[in-house]
């Protein structure tokens, strides 16, 4: 039977209520560097030599309101990631997961900051975790210029939907949609 073996616990995407603050503490108070932006509402740090050990998701208005209403939607882990080999392992994985019936969120995909190929699916707990491969590397050899990327599909997939296992989740329907727009 299958088993993937990640080779490393990769990055963790947190929801937060104020991104740019959350930015001021992270790089201030823990150091980090910026790697890239979505916008004003996604923020790709690092520690290391991996594009990105933290994300911050900035929660939109309206879950934060329906946070204080109802407890949902509240800032915390939206997911954890482990690294892969390569592509060919993500691919087996989509089979292996089908075979279990373990629920699968979204990918296989390629984001556009830190260019990585992804796959999120659930653990029994309804936790979303992440396999990944092929993430930028930044080093000294090969340095990296922080940019600010459109909020549209090609931030979330530059393969725009055509790996993916499942059917995209609405937002990033929407996504692809304006990206037909512009």
């Amino acid at each position: 039977m299958f088993n993937p073996r990640p080779k490393k616990l990769g990055h963790l995407v947190l929801k937060v209520r104020d991104i740019h603050e959350s930015v001021r503490f992270y790089t201030e108070i823990v150091g980090l560097e910026v790697s890239d932006w979505i916008e004003d509402k996604m923020v790709f740090l690092r520690c290391g030599s991996d594009h990105h050990d933290l994300g911050l998701f900035q929660l939109p208005p309206e879950a934060l309101e329906q946070a204080r209403i109802a407890g949902e939607g509240d800032p915390g882990l939206e997911h954890f990631s482990y690294e892969v080999e390569d592509y060919s392992v993500v691919e087996k994985t989509v089979e292996m997961l089908k075979e279990r019936s373990v629920e699968i969120v979204r990918g296989p995909g390629k984001h556009g900051p830190g260019e990585n190929i992804f796959l999120v699916f659930k653990d029994p707990d309804g936790n979303f975790v992440e396999f990944y491969c092929e993430m930028v590397q930044v080093t000294d050899e090969e340095p990296y210029k922080a940019s600010v990327w459109k909020d549209n599909l090609d931030a979330f997939d530059q393969w725009h939907f055509k790996e993916f296992a499942v059917e995209p989740p609405a937002l990033y329907k929407d996504r692809a949609a304006r990206n037909d727009d512009d």
